[in-house]
């Protein structure tokens, strides 16, 4: 059998001598089916990938020696930016009452009526920039704060998805943009007051606010559209259906479904059926569509939502913190099904932690270990890369290749539980043991926009988002 550096040694790169490429020489580069080692990546002056090798390149060439370990940018499948300003500020709990995902929302219903566009795009830019420091490279942004404070459009439509765009340029990251049509106040029911700024009252008032999003995106290399509607209990049954039905038909669909107990009694009372039993009933669910937390599941809805090779997005951090409930993982897994993660309200924002607490709430629930077959630190990164950047609208064939962009976060090589460690054991160290502070550093379209901790843009950025908090006075 061959080994991957094999299959790198043979394989074919660009002809030429290799003018405007700089190089990467890593201890080792994670691909689909194993390290590549050691590692040298060639980036072109848009930091494209057009050398990969375990040999050196042939032709004279300075490269940069670096003592870490290459794995493939990670994607934040599901994030609401302006929540981070709140992060934290909900887990005091009064005596004697109950707390939970509904008055939590009241809490998130005030920052999200506080916040202006300016503050808006500085905390969005600080999270950004903590998720870059964490590995991730792309972000997409499930927006919904579209109007001022009044409840009123602004002239641009997309305004505040437009300062979403900016400031992911600003931090360094990929954004698939997935503004979001909002409706309702719940199952049959008109919007409450403090959802003002959600609300578009027609199919087609959200079609014109997609519209003016597709624009903000124009001539914005990093930036890429989807599109959304909420919830079931968030918009009109038909005019999902219609949505999806006359929306664009090659981007990616995002949408909440089944993510509370009452949600689920909620739906059953008003349309008869439970809200992935409607869905997939009701849509023509497939690898389009992006089904954000899919908590709480029936076994039929299980089996069917496997078969139909949708994608869930997990966002383990924050379903914790709501009390959400735990999605059935295992059996999901072991029908085929696909999925990646998000980081939602943003309480935590480490992928090895999301994937460590999508592992150990099976292993509480069954009492076994063994929730993914063999190799699990290699499945539960190939399945969240591959399926995450789907979630973004892109389908690539391995998390390295020549002709896409070099996006990776960097591991630490000599940090006393990798240095020793083999290749069969390094990538579970990495998964099942590591915090940020064995990252070196994050690289985005060939450059360094992480290093040892520090941002490129920090200081500009925290300065800004101070600024915001302070003006806020929420915190």
């Amino acid at each position: 059998m061959k080994s991957i550096n094999d299959k790198y040694n043979q394989a074919s790169t660009p002809s030429g001598r290799g003018e405007g490429v700089k190089y990467f020489h890593f201890k080792s580069l994670l691909q689909k089916d194993g390290w590549l080692t050691p590692a040298f990546a060639g980036v072109d002056e848009n930091g494209v990938i057009r050398y990969l090798s375990a040999d050196a390149p042939q032709q004279p060439a300075a490269i940069e020696s670096v003592s870490g370990f290459a794995l493939p940018g990670f994607q934040n499948a599901h994030s609401h930016a302006f929540q981070y300003a709140m992060a934290g500020l909900a887990e005091t709990h009064a005596v004697g009452t109950d707390d939970d995902f509904w008055t939590w929302r009241e809490e998130m219903y005030k920052c999200a009526l506080s916040v202006d566009p300016d503050q808006a795009q500085a905390i969005a830019a600080m999270l950004y920039a903590e998720m870059v420091r964490h590995g991730y490279t792309h972000v997409a942004e499930f927006h919904y704060l579209h109007h001022d404070k009044d409840g009123k459009p602004y002239s641009n439509l997309a305004e505040m998805g437009l300062r979403m765009v900016e400031a992911a340029k600003t931090a360094g990251i990929k954004i698939t943009l997935v503004p979001v049509f909002y409706q309702k106040g719940g199952f049959g029911k008109d919007p409450q007051p403090r959802q003002k700024r959600f609300i578009s009252q027609t199919v087609d008032e959200y079609f014109h606010l997609l519209d003016d999003s597709a624009h903000a995106i124009v001539n914005q290399p990093h930036a890429s559209l989807g599109f959304s509607v909420h919830s079931l209990r968030a918009v009109d049954l038909n005019d999902i259906i219609s949505t999806y039905t006359h929306g664009p038909k090659e981007i990616p669909f995002h949408v909440h479904v089944a993510e509370q107990k009452k949600e689920v009694e909620d739906c059953l009372a008003f349309c008869k059926r439970r809200p992935m039993e409607w869905l997939l009933e009701n849509l023509p669910v497939d690898e389009r569509f992006h089904l954000v937390h899919s908590t709480h599941l029936n076994d039929e809805e299980v089996k069917k939502l496997a078969a139909s090779k949708a994608n869930v997005v997990l966002c383990p951090s924050t379903e914790g913190n709501l009390g959400d409930g735990i999605f059935r993982m295992k059996e999901y897994v072991k029908l085929g099904g696909h999925w990646t993660i998000g980081t939602d309200s943003h309480i935590g924002l480490n992928p090895f932690e999301e994937f460590r607490m999508i592992d150990y709430r099976q292993r509480l629930v069954t009492n076994l270990r063994n929730t993914f077959e063999g190799n699990a630190a290699n499945y539960l990164v190939n399945e969240s890369v591959t399926q995450g950047r789907k979630a973004m609208g892109q389908i690539t064939r391995d998390h390295f290749e020549i002709g896409q962009p070099f996006d990776a976060l960097i591991v630490n090589a000599g940090t006393h539980l990798l240095a020793d460690t083999s290749e069969k054991n390094r990538l579970a160290s990495v998964v099942y043991t590591s915090d940020s502070s064995r990252n070196l550093g994050t690289i985005l379209n060939g450059k360094w926009v992480v290093k040892n901790q520090h941002h490129a843009n920090g200081h500009e950025i925290k300065m800004a988002f101070s600024k915001a908090i302070r003006e806020m006075k929420t915190r």
